[in-house]
């Protein structure tokens, strides 16, 4: 996430990085040859990068941060997010898949109701897989300036799939912001966590449910997800709280949450825990809905840019367990 600094100085970075980037490459062709030495540099075989990295072409689309206008509250977002028809949708789903995810399940520690709920909000139960020419986007979002490091990374991620997850270019398919398959997840990701669950000698978690549910199961498990926990809860205040205590990066027990007045949403005392600890959110300001959220909100979190999103997540994990 892009460090909140004042907004002049912002504008400065972000401007005059962008115009270094446009100066210092010229051109796309250029830039090419520039992730070319790197990829090379970084490990990928010289002949899959020449090869792959020949076929690339700018892709006027590739968007670091797609435009989405967000309703002002979560109660004007959710609905929308999560309409009646996606519920029914997940709860149909988990019906079809039950043997699958509880195996996962087991295997992973991690609940069956979050992997339906991630593969619903993120793909739309595999509707949007990704549908453009990966490479391309991701050097496209590189050579934009914009979070450049970060997706020259991807970009090379990208290619060591190609070497050694036995992905060919063509199928190597992402959304406009880079991300790929049925659960979106990162070219970095999938390098790092995916998994051949079917057995046939490839990671495909474009087309293989088998490999998109194991490798989005095993990410979550490898980064520590905590299966004997939940994602958060809705809470109240009852008394003035300082906004210095609100956000992710504020972490307190219950014992001081209950101290600091907050309550259970029916009223009811918080945990009497001091053995983990939790954070305060308040994403639609001190009138909106406050939540203690826990280190799985967290791991839910790396997938969306906003606490809406995240929220819209664990609503649906909610109600697929009703």
């Amino acid at each position: 996430m892009i460090p909140r600094i004042i907004l002049s100085v912002f504008f400065y970075f972000f401007c005059s990085h962008v115009v270094m980037a446009e100066d210092s490459h010229h051109n796309f062709d250029d830039y090419l040859l520039l992730l070319q030495q790197k990829a090379i540099a970084a490990g990928v075989n010289q002949a899959i990068a020449e090869r792959n990295i020949a076929t690339i072409k700018i892709f006027k689309k590739a968007n670091l941060n797609p435009s989405v206008v967000q309703p002002k509250t979560l109660e004007d977002f959710i609905p929308q997010a999560v309409p009646e028809i996606t519920v029914s949708t997940a709860r149909a789903m988990l019906l079809q898949h039950e043997s699958k995810l509880e195996q996962l399940s087991n295997t992973y520690q991690v609940q069956s109701r979050f992997l339906m709920a991630l593969w619903g909000m993120n793909s739309r139960f595999g509707e949007q897989p990704g549908r453009f020419p990966g490479l391309s986007v991701l050097a496209s979002l590189a050579y934009k300036g914009d979070e450049e490091a970060f997706y020259i990374a991807e970009f090379i991620a990208a290619l060591k799939l190609i070497e050694q997850k036995n992905i060919s270019e063509d199928a190597l398919l992402s959304s406009s912001s880079g991300a790929m398959g049925q659960m979106q997840m990162m070219p970095s990701q999938l390098l790092k966590y995916a998994i051949d669950a079917d057995k046939d000698g490839r990671i495909d978690v474009w087309n293989s449910m088998d490999d998109a549910f194991s490798s989005l199961a095993n990410m979550l498990h490898q980064q520590d997800w905590q299966s004997g926990s939940t994602w958060g809860r809705q809470v109240k205040p009852t008394m003035a709280l300082d906004p210095g205590l609100l956000g992710l990066r504020v972490n307190h027990t219950f014992v001081q949450w209950q101290a600091y007045g907050i309550r259970r949403f029916n009223g009811a005392d918080l945990p009497q825990r001091s053995d983990m600890k939790v954070s305060l959110i308040a994403p639609d300001g001190s009138k909106g809905r406050f939540y203690l959220v826990y280190d799985n909100f967290l791991l839910l979190h790396q997938f969306n840019p906003t606490l809406h999103d995240t929220l819209a997540i664990t609503y649906l994990s909610e109600k697929i367990k009703q």
